[in-house]
Protein backbone atom coordinates (compact mmCIF):
# COMPACT_ATOMS: atom_id res chain seq x y z
CA UNK A 1 0.00 0.00 0.00
CA UNK A 2 2.85 2.38 0.88
CA UNK A 3 4.57 1.67 -2.46
CA UNK A 4 1.35 2.32 -4.40
CA UNK A 5 0.87 5.57 -2.52
CA UNK A 6 4.39 6.72 -3.41
CA UNK A 7 3.79 5.92 -7.08
CA UNK A 8 0.53 7.89 -7.01
CA UNK A 9 2.23 10.89 -5.38
CA UNK A 10 5.00 10.75 -8.02
CA UNK A 11 2.48 10.69 -10.88
CA UNK A 12 0.56 13.61 -9.37
CA UNK A 13 3.78 15.62 -9.05
CA UNK A 14 4.74 14.83 -12.65
CA UNK A 15 1.29 15.86 -13.88
CA UNK A 16 1.59 19.16 -11.98
CA UNK A 17 4.99 19.90 -13.57
CA UNK A 18 3.73 19.15 -17.08
CA UNK A 19 0.61 21.25 -16.55
CA UNK A 20 2.62 24.19 -15.22
CA UNK A 21 5.02 24.00 -18.15
CA UNK A 22 2.17 24.45 -20.63
CA UNK A 23 1.77 22.77 -24.03
CA UNK A 24 4.85 21.89 -26.07
CA UNK A 25 5.53 24.19 -28.98
CA UNK A 26 7.20 23.11 -32.21
CA UNK A 27 10.24 25.18 -33.08
CA UNK A 28 11.44 25.97 -36.56
CA UNK A 29 14.81 27.37 -37.45
CA UNK A 30 14.51 30.42 -39.69
CA UNK A 31 17.20 32.41 -41.43
CA UNK A 32 18.42 33.88 -38.16
CA UNK A 33 18.00 30.67 -36.17
CA UNK A 34 15.22 32.16 -34.04
CA UNK A 35 12.18 30.28 -32.78
CA UNK A 36 8.54 31.22 -33.14
CA UNK A 37 6.52 33.71 -31.14
CA UNK A 38 4.04 32.15 -28.69
CA UNK A 39 1.08 30.78 -30.59
CA UNK A 40 2.97 30.59 -33.90
CA UNK A 41 4.04 27.32 -35.45
CA UNK A 42 6.24 26.78 -38.49
CA UNK A 43 7.60 23.35 -39.32
CA UNK A 44 9.51 23.68 -42.62
CA UNK A 45 13.06 24.69 -41.77
CA UNK A 46 15.67 26.32 -43.97
CA UNK A 47 19.16 27.72 -43.67
CA UNK A 48 20.76 31.07 -44.35
CA UNK A 49 23.72 30.98 -46.75
CA UNK A 50 26.48 33.52 -47.26
CA UNK A 51 27.08 35.31 -50.55
CA UNK A 52 30.26 33.29 -51.07
CA UNK A 53 28.41 30.00 -50.47
CA UNK A 54 25.76 31.01 -53.00
CA UNK A 55 28.38 32.04 -55.55
CA UNK A 56 30.19 28.73 -55.15
CA UNK A 57 27.07 26.62 -55.70
CA UNK A 58 25.92 28.69 -58.69
CA UNK A 59 29.23 28.11 -60.45
CA UNK A 60 28.45 24.38 -60.34
CA UNK A 61 25.11 25.03 -62.08
CA UNK A 62 26.42 27.47 -64.69
CA UNK A 63 25.14 26.56 -68.17
CA UNK A 64 23.07 23.59 -67.02
CA UNK A 65 19.66 23.07 -68.57
CA UNK A 66 16.46 22.01 -66.83
CA UNK A 67 16.79 18.64 -68.61
CA UNK A 68 20.30 18.11 -67.20
CA UNK A 69 19.24 19.09 -63.69
CA UNK A 70 16.22 16.78 -63.88
CA UNK A 71 18.54 13.89 -64.72
CA UNK A 72 20.83 14.93 -61.88
CA UNK A 73 17.88 14.86 -59.49
CA UNK A 74 17.14 11.30 -60.65
CA UNK A 75 20.65 10.22 -59.64
CA UNK A 76 20.11 11.80 -56.21
CA UNK A 77 16.94 9.73 -55.78
CA UNK A 78 14.68 12.74 -56.31
CA UNK A 79 12.63 11.61 -59.30
CA UNK A 80 9.80 14.02 -60.11
CA UNK A 81 10.85 16.30 -57.25
CA UNK A 82 11.20 20.03 -57.83
CA UNK A 83 9.62 20.23 -61.28
CA UNK A 84 7.09 23.05 -61.34
CA UNK A 85 3.78 22.74 -63.13
CA UNK A 86 4.47 23.27 -66.86
CA UNK A 87 1.80 25.98 -66.85
CA UNK A 88 4.52 28.18 -65.34
CA UNK A 89 6.36 29.06 -68.53
CA UNK A 90 8.80 31.58 -69.97
CA UNK A 91 7.23 34.89 -70.94
CA UNK A 92 9.78 35.16 -73.77
CA UNK A 93 12.56 33.04 -75.27
CA UNK A 94 15.89 33.87 -76.88
CA UNK A 95 17.09 30.94 -78.99
CA UNK A 96 20.31 32.70 -80.02
CA UNK A 97 21.92 33.68 -76.71
CA UNK A 98 19.47 32.04 -74.26
CA UNK A 99 19.06 35.22 -72.24
CA UNK A 100 15.70 33.92 -70.99
CA UNK A 101 17.39 31.22 -68.91
CA UNK A 102 17.64 31.51 -65.13
CA UNK A 103 20.10 30.03 -62.67
CA UNK A 104 20.03 31.48 -59.18
CA UNK A 105 19.20 31.31 -55.49
CA UNK A 106 15.60 31.60 -54.30
CA UNK A 107 14.35 34.63 -52.40
CA UNK A 108 10.67 34.02 -51.76
CA UNK A 109 7.44 35.93 -51.19
CA UNK A 110 3.82 34.89 -50.72
CA UNK A 111 0.87 37.01 -51.77
CA UNK A 112 -2.72 36.25 -50.80
CA UNK A 113 -6.10 37.64 -51.85
CA UNK A 114 -7.04 40.59 -49.68
CA UNK A 115 -10.18 40.76 -47.57
CA UNK A 116 -10.00 44.53 -47.48
CA UNK A 117 -12.08 46.78 -49.71
CA UNK A 118 -12.34 50.54 -49.96
CA UNK A 119 -15.42 52.60 -50.69
CA UNK A 120 -15.60 55.07 -53.53
CA UNK A 121 -13.04 57.85 -53.03
CA UNK A 122 -12.08 61.22 -54.33
CA UNK A 123 -8.89 61.36 -56.43
CA UNK A 124 -6.99 62.76 -53.45
CA UNK A 125 -8.29 60.05 -51.12
CA UNK A 126 -7.49 57.36 -53.67
CA UNK A 127 -3.90 58.58 -54.03
CA UNK A 128 -3.42 58.41 -50.25
CA UNK A 129 -5.09 54.98 -49.99
CA UNK A 130 -3.02 53.68 -52.93
CA UNK A 131 0.25 54.79 -51.34
CA UNK A 132 -0.60 53.31 -47.95
CA UNK A 133 -1.42 49.96 -49.54
CA UNK A 134 2.12 49.65 -50.90
CA UNK A 135 3.78 50.98 -47.77
CA UNK A 136 1.70 49.24 -45.08
CA UNK A 137 -0.34 46.34 -46.47
CA UNK A 138 1.74 44.99 -49.31
CA UNK A 139 5.30 46.31 -49.18
CA UNK A 140 8.01 44.42 -51.07
CA UNK A 141 9.62 43.31 -47.84
CA UNK A 142 12.06 41.03 -49.63
CA UNK A 143 13.84 43.73 -51.67
CA UNK A 144 16.55 44.33 -49.08
CA UNK A 145 17.43 40.63 -49.31
CA UNK A 146 18.11 40.74 -53.04
CA UNK A 147 21.62 40.62 -54.44
CA UNK A 148 23.72 39.12 -57.24
CA UNK A 149 22.48 35.67 -58.20
CA UNK A 150 19.06 35.96 -56.55
CA UNK A 151 15.83 34.74 -58.13
CA UNK A 152 12.54 36.18 -56.88
CA UNK A 153 10.06 33.31 -56.47
CA UNK A 154 6.47 34.30 -55.73
CA UNK A 155 3.50 32.29 -54.57
CA UNK A 156 0.59 34.25 -56.01
CA UNK A 157 -1.55 31.37 -57.23
CA UNK A 158 -4.84 32.53 -55.76
CA UNK A 159 -4.54 36.31 -56.04
CA UNK A 160 -6.73 36.56 -59.13
CA UNK A 161 -6.19 38.98 -61.99
CA UNK A 162 -3.42 40.85 -60.20
CA UNK A 163 -0.18 42.12 -61.69
CA UNK A 164 2.08 41.94 -58.66
CA UNK A 165 5.02 41.93 -61.09
CA UNK A 166 5.48 44.75 -63.59
CA UNK A 167 8.05 46.49 -65.74
CA UNK A 168 9.12 48.89 -62.96
CA UNK A 169 9.66 46.65 -59.96
CA UNK A 170 11.39 43.97 -62.03
CA UNK A 171 13.88 46.61 -63.19
CA UNK A 172 14.46 47.58 -59.55
CA UNK A 173 15.14 43.94 -58.73
CA UNK A 174 17.42 43.57 -61.75
CA UNK A 175 19.43 46.59 -60.60
CA UNK A 176 20.19 44.63 -57.41
CA UNK A 177 21.55 41.65 -59.34
CA UNK A 178 18.44 39.49 -59.65
CA UNK A 179 18.74 36.82 -62.36
CA UNK A 180 15.02 36.48 -63.01
CA UNK A 181 11.54 36.03 -61.57
CA UNK A 182 9.26 33.01 -61.16
CA UNK A 183 5.63 33.32 -60.13
CA UNK A 184 2.56 31.13 -59.86
CA UNK A 185 0.55 34.33 -60.18
CA UNK A 186 0.41 37.05 -62.78
CA UNK A 187 2.40 39.90 -64.26
CA UNK A 188 1.50 43.02 -66.21
CA UNK A 189 3.44 45.40 -68.50
CA UNK A 190 4.63 42.23 -70.20
CA UNK A 191 5.53 43.96 -73.48
CA UNK A 192 7.98 46.16 -71.59
CA UNK A 193 9.34 43.24 -69.56
CA UNK A 194 10.12 41.43 -72.81
CA UNK A 195 11.79 44.51 -74.24
CA UNK A 196 13.81 44.95 -71.04
CA UNK A 197 14.95 41.31 -71.41
CA UNK A 198 14.12 40.38 -67.83
CA UNK A 199 13.71 36.59 -67.53
CA UNK A 200 10.20 35.93 -66.23
CA UNK A 201 8.34 32.67 -65.76
CA UNK A 202 4.66 33.06 -64.99
CA UNK A 203 1.34 31.27 -65.02
CA UNK A 204 -0.89 34.02 -66.38
CA UNK A 205 -1.22 37.71 -67.13
CA UNK A 206 -2.46 39.96 -64.33
CA UNK A 207 -3.90 43.31 -65.31
CA UNK A 208 -4.94 44.88 -62.00
CA UNK A 209 -2.65 46.65 -59.52
CA UNK A 210 -2.23 45.02 -56.08
CA UNK A 211 -4.13 47.66 -54.03
CA UNK A 212 -7.58 46.26 -53.29
CA UNK A 213 -6.64 42.87 -54.77
CA UNK A 214 -3.80 41.20 -52.87
CA UNK A 215 -1.46 41.68 -49.95
CA UNK A 216 1.83 40.17 -48.91
CA UNK A 217 1.60 37.34 -46.39
CA UNK A 218 5.29 36.60 -45.84
CA UNK A 219 8.74 37.30 -47.21
CA UNK A 220 11.64 34.86 -47.49
CA UNK A 221 9.80 31.95 -45.90
CA UNK A 222 9.06 28.52 -47.41
CA UNK A 223 6.33 28.75 -50.05
CA UNK A 224 4.65 26.62 -52.68
CA UNK A 225 5.06 27.66 -56.30
CA UNK A 226 3.85 25.57 -59.20
CA UNK A 227 3.08 22.68 -56.88
CA UNK A 228 6.63 22.62 -55.51
CA UNK A 229 8.10 23.52 -52.12
CA UNK A 230 10.55 26.41 -52.47
CA UNK A 231 12.69 27.45 -49.52
CA UNK A 232 14.98 30.47 -49.34
CA UNK A 233 18.40 29.32 -50.50
CA UNK A 234 17.20 26.57 -52.84
CA UNK A 235 18.63 26.58 -56.37
CA UNK A 236 16.32 27.65 -59.23
CA UNK A 237 17.00 26.64 -62.85
CA UNK A 238 14.64 27.69 -65.64
CA UNK A 239 14.64 27.56 -69.44
CA UNK A 240 12.28 26.78 -72.30
CA UNK A 241 11.41 23.46 -70.65
CA UNK A 242 10.10 25.15 -67.50
CA UNK A 243 11.35 25.55 -63.93
CA UNK A 244 13.02 23.16 -61.50
CA UNK A 245 13.84 23.69 -57.82
CA UNK A 246 16.85 21.89 -56.35
CA UNK A 247 16.78 21.43 -52.56
CA UNK A 248 19.94 23.12 -51.33
CA UNK A 249 21.17 20.11 -49.36
CA UNK A 250 21.31 18.07 -52.59
CA UNK A 251 22.55 20.84 -54.88
CA UNK A 252 26.23 19.88 -55.14
CA UNK A 253 25.50 16.23 -55.94
CA UNK A 254 22.79 17.17 -58.45
CA UNK A 255 25.02 19.72 -60.22
CA UNK A 256 27.92 17.28 -60.64
CA UNK A 257 25.66 14.59 -62.08
CA UNK A 258 23.92 17.10 -64.35
CA UNK A 259 27.29 18.34 -65.63
CA UNK A 260 28.16 14.84 -66.81
CA UNK A 261 24.81 14.56 -68.57
CA UNK A 262 25.36 17.86 -70.39
CA UNK A 263 28.91 16.95 -71.43
CA UNK A 264 27.73 13.64 -72.90
CA UNK A 265 24.84 15.30 -74.71
CA UNK A 266 27.12 17.93 -76.26
CA UNK A 267 29.62 15.34 -77.45
CA UNK A 268 27.00 13.11 -79.02
CA UNK A 269 25.12 15.93 -80.72
CA UNK A 270 28.38 17.40 -82.02
CA UNK A 271 29.07 14.16 -83.86
CA UNK A 272 25.62 14.36 -85.44
CA UNK A 273 26.19 18.02 -86.38
CA UNK A 274 29.39 17.02 -88.18
CA UNK A 275 27.74 14.06 -89.87
CA UNK A 276 24.89 16.27 -91.11
CA UNK A 277 27.20 19.10 -92.16
CA UNK A 278 25.61 21.53 -89.72
CA UNK A 279 27.70 24.48 -88.51
CA UNK A 280 28.75 24.04 -84.89
CA UNK A 281 27.11 26.30 -82.30
CA UNK A 282 27.44 26.92 -78.59
CA UNK A 283 25.06 24.10 -77.69
CA UNK A 284 27.57 21.48 -78.83
CA UNK A 285 30.83 23.14 -77.79
CA UNK A 286 32.65 21.59 -74.84
CA UNK A 287 32.85 23.65 -71.65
Amino acid sequence: MVRNRRVSLFLLALLFILTAAGPCRAQSVGPQGAGQEPGQRSFVTFQKYSASENEKILKLFEGLRVADVTDGMDLAGLQDVGLMDPEIHALWRDTENFQHRICGIAVTARYVPTNKRASKMTPEEYKEWYGKWYSEISPEAFVDLLGPGAVVVIDGAEDGDTGTIGSFNTLVWKSKGVQGVVTSGGARDTDEIIKEKIPLYLKRFGRGVPPGRNEIESANRPIMCGGVLVRPGDVIVADGDGVIVVPREHAELVAKAAREVLAGDKANRRKLYEKLGMPLDRTVMAD
